[in-house]
């Protein structure tokens, strides 16, 4: 029964932290609104060695439609711009000579399209990753029945999965749902 238990616990923890990934993966989809987030995992050059932004320049946002990249060393304005004109953010660096300006550009009805599309398939990755634990749990489940533990006590539990899988699934759609209002909405 102790085994169980902690299997139910594991498979938990595990759909959570496949929400939790899918949330933030969805958070670098820009939605058109200039957002800190949206340069995550740019990586600038720093003394030759490949570090994230955020740990070489502080970001802002004085409005809705753009990003101000102060760095703490002014040599480093360059290499910021150098990393986001080789990234896959589209977006053109402007530098006054202490800050790196980036201008979000509104977002067309095909980019939307194609961001919602992108965020669909975020969410159905995060949902595989939930089916994925609950075909591993179903299976742990089956060999603990096989070193004796009974049929009705392994039901109750493969139901209890299917309430998790249902749960978690049901939580990944409404970061969809959201995520998809925030791209649509002009």
């Amino acid at each position: 029964m102790e085994e169980i238990e902690l299997q139910l616990e594991e498979t938990q923890e595990l759909m959570k932290k496949a929400v939790e990934h899918t949330s933030s993966e969805l958070l670098k989809i820009r939605a058109g609104k200039a957002m800190p987030n949206l340069l995550d995992g740019l990586l600038v050059s720093y003394y030759g060695a490949p570090t994230p932004i955020q740990q070489v320049a502080s970001i802002n946002t004085p409005d809705a439609r753009t990003l101000t990249i102060k760095p703490w060393e002014r040599n480093l304005i360059s290499e910021i711009e150098k990393a986001i004109v080789n990234s896959d953010l589209g977006l053109a660096p402007q530098n006054n000579g202490e800050i790196v300006l980036l201008s979000i550009p509104p977002l067309t009805e095909e980019r939307r399209k194609t961001l919602a599309k992108q965020a669909k398939m975020e969410c159905e990755s995060g949902k595989i990753s939930i089916r994925t634990v609950r075909k591993d749990t179903n299976d742990a489940l089956k060999k603990l029945q096989k070193e004796g533990i009974s049929e009705d006590e392994i039901k109750r539990a493969e139901e209890r999965v299917q309430k998790f899988t249902d749960q978690y699934s049901t939580k990944i759609d409404e970061l969809l749902e959201k995520k998809e209002a925030e791209i649509m909405k002009v």
